[in-house]
C-alpha cells in the first residue's frame, strides 16, 4: 500500500494546487503540517501555473493499493 500526504493550497487566481509527499510520518500532525504550509506561503518559495500560493486549503492522507501483473 502506497501512502501520500497531499497539501492543498489556494492560489492567487482563486484556484487550488497540490503538493504530494510520499511515505509521510504517521500519525499526521495536522497542526504541524499547517504551520509548515503557512511558512511555505510566507516565504513565497513556491509558485504554480495558477499563481502564487496564498492560503492553506486542506491536508489529506491518500492510501493506494497497486497490483502489478506479469504479462
Amino acid at each position: 500500500m502506497v501512502k501520500t500526504l497531499e497539501l492543498t493550497f489556494e492560489t492567487s487566481n482563486g484556484k487550488s494546487t497540490k503538493i504530494s509527499l510520499e511515505s509521510p510520518v504517521e500519525p499526521v500532525n495536522s497542526e504541524q503540517v499547517t504551520t509548515v504550509m503557512q511558512s511555505i506561503i510566507a516565504a513565497n518559495v513556491l509558485t504554480s501555473t495558477n499563481g502564487d500560493l496564498v492560503a492553506v486549503k486542506g491536508i489529506r492522507l491518500v492510501e493506494r493499493n497497486v497490483t502489478d501483473y506479469e504479462i
